[in-house]
C-alpha cells in the first residue's frame, strides 16, 4: 500500500512539474509589446532636386519585367512590425504580352524583413521621416491585387552610403502565375526605381 502511495505521489509531482514547464515555455512564446520589433515604413520614393538639393518624397514608381518583357509598375507605401499587422498598399499597372491592366493593391502579410547597413548621404532632405532613421534592407510582402489575383512584392533598398554591394535597389513582384523578377535599376536623371525604409519612432 505504501509503495502505491509513493508511486502515485511521484507521478503527481512529475505531471505537475511537466505542466509548469509547458506553461512557462508556451507563455514565453507570446511576444510582449516591449519586446516587439520596431515599426518599419517602406516607400517607393520620388527623388528630385529642387534648387539642386536632393529631396526624398513618397509617391515614386518602381518597375520590374517578366520573362516576356511585360512590365509591372508599383507605387506605394506601408508599415510592418511593431507587433501589429502590416498596413499599406498602392497602385499597380501592367503592360505587355501578359496583359495590360491597372488598379490598386493591398498588403496582407509580411513574409520576411532583413535590415542592412546603409544611410543617405549628408545634405539630403527627407520628407518622409528622419534621415537618421532610414534603413537599407529587403522586405517580402504578401499582397492582393484589385482584380482578385494575389502575389508578392519584394522591396529592396540599397542606400548610397555603406550598403553592401549585393543589395539591389528597386522592386520585384509576382502576380498570379507571372513573375516580374527582373527589376529595372535606377538611372541618374530618371525619377523612378528607388525605395527607402524608415524606422517609425
Amino acid at each position: 500500500m505504501r509503495r502505491c502511495i509513493v508511486k502515485s505521489s511521484f507521478r503527481f509531482v512529475m505531471l505537475s512539474t511537466l505542466s509548469l514547464i509547458l506553461l512557462l515555455a508556451f507563455g514565453n512564446m507570446t511576444p510582449s509589446v516591449a519586446g516587439a520589433a520596431p515599426t518599419i515604413r517602406w516607400d517607393t520614393i520620388s527623388l528630385s532636386f529642387p534648387g539642386g538639393v536632393p529631396t526624398v518624397n513618397p509617391g515614386g514608381s518602381d518597375y520590374a519585367l517578366a520573362a516576356d518583357l511585360t512590365t509591372i509598375q508599383i507605387r506605394g507605401h506601408g508599415t510592418f512590425g511593431g507587433g501589429v499587422p502590416p498596413t499599406g498598399g498602392g497602385f499597380w499597372a501592367t503592360s505587355g504580352p501578359s496583359g495590360t491592366a491597372s488598379g490598386t493593391f493591398k498588403v496582407t502579410g509580411l513574409l520576411s524583413f532583413d535590415a542592412a547597413p546603409g544611410s543617405l548621404p549628408p545634405g539630403f532632405v527627407d520628407n518622409i521621416g528622419d534621415p537618421a532613421n532610414t534603413r537599407s534592407g529587403l522586405a517580402v510582402l504578401r499582397i492582393t491585387y484589385s482584380d482578385g489575383s494575389g502575389g508578392t512584392l519584394v522591396v529592396s533598398c540599397h542606400q548610397p552610403v555603406g550598403s553592401p554591394s549585393g543589395i539591389f535597389e528597386g522592386i520585384t513582384a509576382t502576380k498570379g502565375f507571372v513573375g516580374f523578377y527582373e527589376r529595372v535599376p535606377p538611372v541618374t536623371g530618371v525619377n523612378a526605381n528607388r525605395t527607402l525604409f524608415h524606422v517609425v519612432p
